[in-house]
């Protein structure tokens, strides 16, 4: 339910610039009139990203969405989880850093890692999302990730192939030909 999303704060932290996971639910979420706050370090969510959403979707001229949430940067974890109702965190794609953007693992997950600790001290209580595979002890600690009562990878692992599926039949029952709208026939 697109509108459930509307004037929610949902959190998205880590590597933006790799991530076309954070790029697929900035688009989505904001449709739905949700808004979105990147957070992490400017090699990672570079400022250039405040500006994401003032450009058509890709593909498009224009954008088919009348008004989208609202996008921030923050480089405050605290601050980006603070009235937050969602989070998701990001898989550092260490594969994909080839100029040295992050050097050291335990400092990014002391300024950028999810525990239990950082979540009561921002008085967060919503939901923990992650896309996977999760870096234990890098995104998010390893008594955060098994918490099934607050962090959702779990159920998103579970749930991913029969969406999936279901997106897949969908694609491939529909006939674009056929559901297009056609022109009334010459009298």
């Amino acid at each position: 339910q697109p509108e459930a999303l509307q004037g929610k704060r949902i959190g998205i932290v880590g590597d933006v610039l790799h991530s076309r996971v954070a790029r697929s639910n900035l688009w989505a979420l904001s449709a739905c009139g949700a808004d979105v706050v990147l957070c992490g370090p400017p090699s990672l969510v570079p400022d250039a990203f405040a500006d994401f959403l003032d450009a058509p979707p890709p593909g498009q001229t224009v954008d088919p969405v009348p008004q989208r949430g609202r996008l921030q940067i923050s480089r405050n974890l605290d601050e980006c989880l603070s009235g937050a109702d969602a989070v998701m965190t990001l898989r550092l794609q260490q594969e994909r850093m080839t100029d040295h953007l992050l050097t050291d693992l335990d400092r990014y997950h002391r300024d950028y890692g999810l525990s239990h600790e950082r979540l009561r001290r921002c008085s967060f209580s919503g939901p923990v999302l992650h896309p996977g595979p999760v870096n234990r002890g890098v995104e998010m600690s390893g008594a955060l990730l098994d918490d099934r009562s607050i962090c959702l990878v779990e159920d998103q692992v579970r749930n991913g192939i029969p969406i999936r599926m279901a997106l897949l039949y969908l694609m491939a029952a529909s006939d674009p030909v056929a559901d297009s709208p056609r022109p009334p026939a010459p009298s």
